[in-house]
């Protein structure tokens, strides 16, 4: 974990309600995908957690959610302007087990992790399927760039106003694949959880309180025992898994 200060080189919308921010410091820390950062934001006391989607040296790319009083605030700031952010959290994604044809699957706010997953994957030689998630066509981004790295791109909409009417996992039951890797909202990890043919990970959301495993406010049960989410977390196997009643 390093704390630093980066400023902003660009904040733009990419839907009604989603935007890329890039920023300009120090990513050494940043060492594998599914990792997150945590922002300072002037007036709020908690950070907040956001997923990286992509990382270069000195360049940080954050898409995000526009949710609350917090994220509200980060889209109306512009280029120049800094923010205080702690990179290298989380343990990420193990890309060690992907196999030759990875599968990724990602669900609207859960779509940008899954950006660096694919480069990274990609970079290694493998054929990279991607199902991305979402309830309307007016909420699609990133099609284009994933397409653009050389996945092999399925989009699913719930109410079938593009691509495969329904959810990810309609569109994963006609993909042939490896092994996956999953990120997005708690319905839709458990539905992949049940619909899937071999072994993955997923990414979990949880509120916290640090970040960085010091308060303890985002643990969970699992079948190897409690983990943090923000420590031992964001990135969980299918195996380890076990689902709240």
């Amino acid at each position: 974990m390093k704390q630093g200060i980066f400023t902003i080189k660009e904040n733009i919308a990419l839907t009604a309600t989603v935007y890329r921010m890039v920023l300009t410091g120090d990513t050494s820390d940043i060492t594998r995908s599914g990792q997150f950062v945590n922002l300072l934001l002037d007036g709020f006391y908690l950070r907040r957690p956001i997923s990286v989607c992509d990382r270069a040296e000195g360049l940080l790319t954050l898409v995000y959610k526009v949710v609350g009083k917090g994220t509200e605030k980060m889209s109306k700031m512009t280029a120049g302007e800094a923010l205080d952010i702690l990179t290298g959290l989380g343990n990420g994604y193990d890309l060690s087990v992907s196999g030759d044809k990875p599968l990724l699957l990602g669900g609207g706010v859960g779509v940008p992790p899954m950006y660096l997953l694919a480069k990274d994957l990609i970079a290694e030689g493998k054929q990279v399927s991607v199902i991305l998630g979402f309830n309307t066509k007016d909420e699609i981004f990133y099609e284009d760039e994933f397409r653009a790295l050389g996945a092999d791109v399925t989009v699913a909409t719930a109410d079938g106003s593009y691509g495969v009417k329904g959810f990810v996992t309609d569109a994963m039951k006609n993909i042939d694949y490896t092994y996956f890797y999953t990120c997005g909202p708690e319905p839709m990890l458990k539905a992949v959880w049940n619909t899937s043919s071999t072994s993955g990970q997923f990414s979990f959301e949880e509120r916290m309180g640090c970040g960085f495993g010091a308060c303890m406010g985002c643990s969970c049960k699992t079948l190897t025992g409690n983990k943090r989410i923000c420590k031992e977390g964001p990135v969980m196997r299918k195996e380890e898994i076990l689902w709240q009643k």
